[in-house]
């Protein structure tokens, strides 16, 4: 009971309240920035902030006017326009016109000397203001904070990336899968879904061609990429074009129609079916004969018009052979049609033959359209012969 009551006492003390106070400010301050940084939070941190630069700037321009020049308080003005909300920033400014004035009155009028508060610095001051209140009123309509849209970008591009990959594939498969997107951009209008279906050995891929290139082909990308992964393997091979057409069409975009081809691939037999919807054919590369043989199957443009149809053709990979799926960015341009692209794809494809087409696809577009200004993606689905696997037996 004794030592109780000691214990009671020392967290009494003046030294003891004064710690928890100290420990729940800490607490609440870290809570607060953190929510204000996820943008879930109150931005009073950065508003105190900023208006406390304020009168700092204002002193320091007043005393040493030469090295501060008045047009100094365009700085937190500018920090205010990208961190606070609209009704902060009205305060923000209001802070910086009296600064302004408190720094004309003291320095003089600005016809008695230089570094004064000039009509031009006035009017740099409110053009920033302006422009500021601009973007905060653009971001509080969006609902997306600055420091959360570069997040949101990169989390755009890695779904985008994630969603593309490539399942594994039992041993005498390998594929591999290079996209390139225009104008080294990070987001792209081509994008891959694939999945192991039918109990693991069905291999069904979708390469899809969304219209446009950029940001804007991106964004649809992402949509039609998550909406295309939920088909996928819910449905019939034959019926999973006819129901992304569907999508499409319901989506009714200005610029919305999409060139996509679907490859449904026997992992155990090697045979396959191929269903392209305005998509340029794949490309066979056939062990026996070495030459490459066009898949082309008939179908049209994904979101063009309901009721569309599309008719396999069939195939099947062989030890040795290779499947290649590509875009149209990948073997057409402006200066060249689709078949002078065709010729030089198999062209730079056929060095690959003797060696394997491990590590192919990034050198193959490379090689075949390092510089064109379109989206460009290509799939390879190679079946490995007896050759190849001795190969890389004795590399490993």
């Amino acid at each position: 009971m004794a030592a109780g009551r000691q214990r009671r006492a020392e967290a009494d003390t003046f030294t003891a309240r004064l710690k928890k106070q100290w420990h729940r400010a800490r607490v609440a301050l870290r809570r607060s920035a953190v929510d204000y940084f996820r943008g879930d939070g109150s931005d009073w941190i950065a508003l105190a902030g900023l208006l406390l630069t304020v009168p700092v700037i204002a002193v320091t321009t007043m005393v040493n006017p030469v090295w501060v020049s008045p047009a100094a308080l365009v700085l937190p003005i500018v920090a205010g326009g990208l961190l606070l909300r609209p009704a902060s920033l009205l305060g923000l400014y209001a802070a910086a016109a009296t600064a302004l004035i408190v720094e004309s009155v003291r320095l003089g009028p600005y016809t008695e000397g230089p570094s004064r508060v000039t009509p031009g610095v006035v009017l740099t001051v409110a053009a920033c203001g302006f422009v500021g209140l601009l973007i905060a009123q653009f971001r509080s309509r969006v609902g997306v904070p600055w420091r959360r849209g570069g997040t949101m970008l990169f989390d755009l591009r890695e779904r985008i990336r994630v969603q593309s990959k490539l399942p594994q594939l039992p041993p005498g498969w390998h594929r591999e899968m290079a996209l390139r997107p225009a104008g080294g951009q990070s987001f792209s209008g081509d994008f891959v879904v694939a999945a192991r279906t039918g109990g693991g050995r069905t291999l069904e891929v979708v390469l899809t061609d969304v219209s446009g290139k950029g940001m804007d082909a991106g964004s649809r990308a992402l949509l039609l990429s998550g909406a295309f992964g939920g088909l996928l393997g819910s449905l019939p091979p034959h019926a999973f074009l006819p129901a992304a057409n569907g999508y499409l069409l319901r989506q009714d975009w200005d610029e919305g129609f999409a060139t996509s081809i679907h490859l449904v691939l026997d992992l155990d037999s090697g045979d396959y079916e191929l269903y392209t919807a305005g998509h340029p054919p794949g490309l066979q590369l056939s062990a026996g004969t070495g030459r490459w043989e066009e898949k082309a199957a008939e179908g049209p443009l994904l979101g063009v018009y309901d009721g569309a149809q599309f008719d396999p053709v069939k195939g099947s990979l062989r030890p040795g052979d290779v499947l290649m799926l590509f875009t149209d960015g990948l073997v057409e341009t402006s200066d060249r049609d689709i078949s002078e692209g065709l010729d030089r794809l198999t062209g730079e494809a056929d060095r690959y033959v003797a060696g394997g087409f491990h590590g192919a696809a990034w050198h193959l577009i490379e090689a075949v359209a390092k510089d064109v200004n379109d989206d460009r993606a290509l799939l390879l689905i190679c079946r490995e012969g007896p050759t190849t696997a001795q190969t890389l037996s004795a590399d490993d």
